[in-house]
């Protein structure tokens, strides 16, 4: 079974813990919100980098590996690269976490887009669209298992 959470086993423990609405995404996602501040930094934190060194040496999780694939990340040209990699470090220079898309629901061009385009956010905008990203992704792998 593929993790719902990047290398976050804690939220999915947490809402198993509490009485189920029915609705599992509802659950986590509720989790996560109420997760404190540095909890939340350290589940975005624990997502790899678009097109970084995790897909390069091949230490992506299955479920990143395949969804980068999805968009294309796993065929770049070198400008390509290039452009994620300049992208990724402002990126992580701004916020001090990686960028965060669900690269299911877009292709290359529009994540090169958004990366551009959120670089003008302030942090909290960031943050909350990070989790707002993980939201969607979780929801996507849920629809997978089920």
């Amino acid at each position: 079974m593929t993790a719902l959470f990047e290398h976050s086993p804690w939220v999915e423990a947490r809402a198993d813990a509490r009485p189920s609405t029915g609705n599992r995404h509802a659950d986590l996602m509720a989790v996560v919100h109420a997760a404190s501040a540095n909890e939340q930094l350290a589940l975005i934190r624990a997502h790899p980098e678009l097109a970084g060194k995790a897909a390069i040496d091949r230490t992506l999780t299955a479920a990143s590996a395949a969804e980068q694939a999805s968009a294309g990340l796993d065929r770049l040209s070198e400008a390509e690269f290039a452009r994620f990699h300049t992208l990724n470090a402002a990126y992580r220079e701004r916020f001090d976490f990686p960028f965060i898309i669900c690269v299911r629901l877009t292709d290359k061009a529009g994540i090169l887009a958004a990366m551009e385009q959120r670089l003008r956010n302030d942090r909290e905008t960031e943050i909350a669209t990070a989790i707002a990203q993980i939201g969607e992704i979780v929801r996507l792998r849920l629809e997978d298992q089920a």
